[in-house]
C-alpha cells in the first residue's frame, strides 16, 4: 500500500536519482501488482503465433535492467556469455516463445528483484552529475543517463500495457 503518490527524494541517493528510483519503484510496484497471482499457464499464454507471453515480457524488464546497468554503469557492452544469456529475454520473439516458460510466477518476480537490486545499489554510488554523463546508445547517437534510465522506465510501462492486453485474452480455461 502506498502513503501518497510522490516524486520525491529516496534516502540514500542524490536528489535527482531519489526522484528517478522513486519513478522506477513506482511504475516496478504496479507492474509487480499486474502479474502477482498468475499461474505458471496464464504466464505461458501466448495471444497468437507471433506473441510474447507475459513472463516472456518480464524476463525482457529484467533484461533491460541488467543492460541498461552494464552500459551505464560499467561503461561496456555485454560480454559474448551475457548476451547469450539474456539474449532470449532481450529479443523476445521466437527464441523467448520456446525458452521462457513453464515458471511460477514467483520466479518471474525474483528475476525482476534481483536485477532491480543491483540497479538500485548501482544508483548509491552516483551523484545527479552522473544523470548528465554521455555516451553513445542506439546508432552511435549520444545519450545521457538520465534519458537511458527514463528508457527504462517507459520500456516497462510499454510492456506492462500489453501484460495488461494478454491478461484481459487468457481463456476462461486457464483461470484458476
Amino acid at each position: 500500500m502506498h502513503e501518497g503518490y510522490f516524486i520525491t527524494d529516496v534516502e540514500g541517493y542524490t536528489p535527482q536519482i531519489g526522484r528517478l528510483v522513486s519513478m522506477m519503484n513506482y511504475a516496478r510496484s504496479v507492474t509487480i501488482d499486474s502479474v502477482k497471482n498468475l499461474t505458471p499457464p496464464q504466464l505461458d499464454f501466448l495471444l497468437d503465433k507471433k506473441a510474447n507471453s507475459i513472463g516472456a515480457l518480464l524476463m525482457h524488464i529484467a533484461s533491460t535492467d541488467f543492460f541498461f546497468r552494464i552500459l551505464s554503469f560499467e561503461k561496456r557492452e555485454l560480454t559474448t556469455e551475457e548476451d547469450k544469456e539474456w539474449e532470449a529475454a532481450s529479443y523476445l520473439e521466437e527464441p523467448a516463445r520456446k525458452l521462457i516458460k513453464g515458471n511460477k510466477v514467483e520466479y518471474y518476480l525474483e528475476v525482476l528483484k534481483n536485477e532491480r537490486n543491483k540497479v538500485l545499489e548501482s544508483l548509491k554510488s552516483v551523484n545527479d552529475d552522473w544523470l548528465n554523463e554521455q555516451m553513445p546508445l542506439w546508432d552511435n547517437k549520444p545519450a545521457n543517463n538520465y534519458f537511458m534510465w527514463f528508457h527504462v522506465i517507459e520500456d516497462e510501462i510499454n510492456h506492462r500495457g500489453q501484460i495488461n492486453l494478454i491478461r484481459k485474452r487468457i481463456p476462461k480455461d486457464l483461470q484458476p
